[in-house]
């Protein structure tokens, strides 16, 4: 009978088998109306409608990030600098004001010896003036270069590549001898970039004197 053979069927075969109308035999995929909806693109790899793949960047690599610049270690000079500085400025402009009291006061009266305040104002307004170009001197060392910084309403930045020094120097006078001081002057091949750094401990002069000058043979060797 047809339904004993189909049932027979049925338990050797998981799958449900009927017969359509010509006679032949027509296997169920076991799957719901629902599950062929999607057809080939259920395969492996393959997106369907409104599904998005996996992101690739433009050009098929990431970007490389830049390299960042290591930032400038800037070093200032002594404060000795400064305290020899106003030394210089108060034996200048103090004796000079007492001068010319002393001279208009018994000879044109002291309306024209008040004319001695003047020096002394100059000397109150550089006194703070020195300070302030103290703090605008600084130098940083660079891979491939040296910059020195200074002014206050200038400011002026010198930028000396190691390769282009020719000399570098250690200049102490007797006023900077007195307050423990030296200068490091540099000497390049052109004179429009000569530059100089004053206000340093002997030490640091000569450290730095060495190191410049190591770094600005080894430069000029690879030009």
């Amino acid at each position: 009978m047809t339904t004993g053979t189909g049932m027979s069927d049925a338990g050797k075969d998981p799958k449900s088998v009927s017969r359509d109308d010509s006679g032949h035999l027509a296997r169920d995929s076991g799957h719901g109306p629902g599950n062929g909806s999607h057809g080939a693109g259920t395969g492996p790899g393959s997106t369907g409608p409104g599904l998005a793949g996996p992101s690739e960047p433009v050009g098929g690599h990431e970007p490389e990030n830049e390299p960042e610049h290591e930032p400038e270690r800037w070093s200032g000079v002594e404060r000795a600098l400064l305290r020899m500085r106003r030394v210089v400025l108060l034996s200048t402009l103090l004796p000079l004001a007492a001068v010319t009291a002393g001279v208009l006061w018994p000879v044109a009266g002291p309306a024209w010896a008040a004319l001695a305040l003047l020096p002394s104002a100059a000397a109150a307004w550089g006194w703070g003036a020195l300070e302030r170009n103290w703090r605008s001197w600084r130098y940083a060392e660079r891979a491939d270069d040296l910059l020195i910084s200074r002014g206050v309403l200038w400011r002026e930045l010198t930028v000396v590549p190691y390769g282009r020094m020719q000399l570098v120097e250690v200049t102490s006078g007797p006023l900077e001898r007195r307050y423990g001081l030296a200068r490091v002057q540099l000497h390049t091949a052109a004179a429009t970039t000569d530059a100089a750094i004053p206000g340093l401990v002997p030490d640091e002069a000569e450290r730095l004197r060495d190191r410049l000058t190591e770094l600005g043979g080894a430069r000029s060797a690879g030009l």
